[in-house]
């Protein structure tokens, strides 16, 4: 996915880029980066942090870094922020998205002149670099990224730093958030809105839909309005958002607790485990809410072991994830031994990390394993997000078993039927996830049950992953 911070401030604001950019270390496994502008011009580092925390890779950047105006990102992908000159003068520029036209987008610049783009390892082009291009076309910052909403196919948010301030671009349908705060010398754009409160910022506004705002120490001023059409990923709220995040008015931590709630009241009477469990670290908000509504009580089998494996360096080779995602479950035998234990994790994608966890309870002594996804089956690859490393829809389990049921291309309808929970198809899907991945029962959160944990407008949400609609 990624996450940004900028600040704009009267004084040095390093240390509000650093912390500020640090806690969105859950967004992205990748890379990371702050650029700077202060009297001495622009200023930049990235660093790779897949083999360590970003705290451990900025430390000497933050002695080192002098400016009043600032951007950072954690990013899954791309290095960033990037420097750029161009007939707009000098910027740096970083952003949060996917694009799916990249190739059109390229030649679309080589045929108005535009020479060429970098190409990374592996023969990809940064999307950052094909942004700031997007960008140039254009006589102004504001109309360079009104063209980036424009033109982009999939969803792009943008920060880019000027010698005189921060413009802050929320995508095209505000499908990731832009969230404004203030102090008395400072002003910030945080995608995460807790990432401000420990360094003395309030929360000023969360930009709307296509809204773009120019930002300076003194304060800040929308330059563009905001669209009316939302389609904010709901699966901030499900997974990728941290608890204490706000999203349009509603936390994380709370909906999972009503998301947990909901999935209760489905199960009511169908089964009576000993406890109830939420997969480390994502799952469990959820279970605490099923384990309230229900009165089961809520345990912990297993412990996520993080000194040595937090996820901000996870491998991102999908075996070694397997390994290290087995590795740092442990189990608490007596939680385990003889017991009927009910697990809600937050989805299910591929199944291989889950069904490794149930083996080992079952290994543990566990009678009996009900597992309880806190959304429904992920049944379409991401178009506008980089939810997953998934380079096809056959890495999901639904499709996986689609495929085998019906042949290589189901049709639409076809699909829209299995994602219907009240469907023979749907139905008969589960079952066979269920066998395959060796849990005694399974039973999924619905999608409308899901909409309703939320809480905002079923419209201003985008729920392509598990209904293939996007609109």
């Amino acid at each position: 996915m990624g996450g940004f911070f900028a600040v704009a401030a009267k004084e040095n604001c390093v240390l509000d880029l650093f912390f500020g950019t640090d806690y969105h270390s859950h967004l992205g496994t990748r890379r990371a980066g702050m650029a700077v502008h202060g009297k001495n011009g622009f200023a930049r580092a990235i660093h790779n942090i897949q083999n360590s925390p970003f705290r451990t890779k900025f430390e000497r950047d933050v002695d080192e870094l002098v400016g009043n105006l600032g951007i950072g990102c954690i990013s899954d992908y791309d290095p960033q922020p990037l420097l750029v000159h161009s007939h707009l003068g000098s910027f740096g520029v970083t952003c949060v998205g996917k694009i799916n036209n990249a190739k059109e987008l390229m030649n679309e610049c080589f045929q108005t002149g535009f020479s060429h783009f970098l190409e990374m390892s592996g023969g990809n082009i940064n999307q950052t670099e094909i942004v700031a291009a997007l960008i140039n076309q254009k006589p102004s910052i504001v109309e360079g990224l009104i063209n980036v909403q424009e033109k982009i196919d999939g969803s792009m948010t943008v920060l880019v730093m000027t010698a005189e301030g921060i413009y802050a671009s929320r995508d095209r349908l505000g499908r990731t958030p832009v969230i404004i705060g203030k102090k008395d010398d400072a002003y910030c754009a945080s995608f995460e809105s807790f990432a401000y409160l420990n360094l003395g910022y309030e929360h000023v506004k969360d930009l709307g839909p296509a809204e773009i705002v120019f930002m300076t120490p003194e304060g800040i001023e929308t330059v563009k309005q905001p669209g009316k059409e939302m389609k904010i990923c709901s699966f901030l709220w499900v997974y990728y958002g941290y608890p204490t995040s706000t999203y349009e008015g509603v936390n994380v931590e709370e909906m999972r607790y009503a998301c947990g709630r909901m999935l209760a009241r489905r199960d009511k009477d169908h089964v009576q485990p000993d406890s109830v469990a939420g997969v480390p670290d994502s799952g469990i908000a959820h279970a605490v809410g099923y384990a309230n509504e229900s009165g089961i009580p809520f345990s912990r089998p297993f412990i996520k072991y993080t000194p040595t494996w937090p996820r901000s360096f996870m491998p991102t080779n999908q075996s070694q994830r397997n390994l290290i995602a087995k590795m740092k479950l442990i189990p608490v035998y007596g939680l385990i031994h003889d017991k009927k234990l009910l697990l809600i994790d937050d989805s299910i994608v591929r199944g291989t990390q889950l069904r490794e966890t149930t083996e080992f309870l079952y290994h543990s002594g566990a009678k009996e394993v009900h597992i309880r996804p806190a959304c429904p089956p992920l049944l379409h690859g991401c178009k506008f997000l980089n939810f997953s490393r998934s380079s096809s829809e056959l890495d999901l389990i639904t499709r996986r078993i689609i495929q085998e049921r019906e042949g290589e291309h189901p049709s639409k309808e076809l699909l829209d039927d299995y994602a219907n929970p009240d469907s023979t198809n749907y139905k008969e899907m589960v079952e066979e996830i269920r066998k395959q991945l060796n849990f005694t029962t399974l039973r999924f959160h619905r999608l409308d049950d899901m909409i309703e944990s939320i809480g905002i407008s079923p419209c201003k949400l985008c729920t392509y992953c598990w209904n293939g609609k996007e609109d």
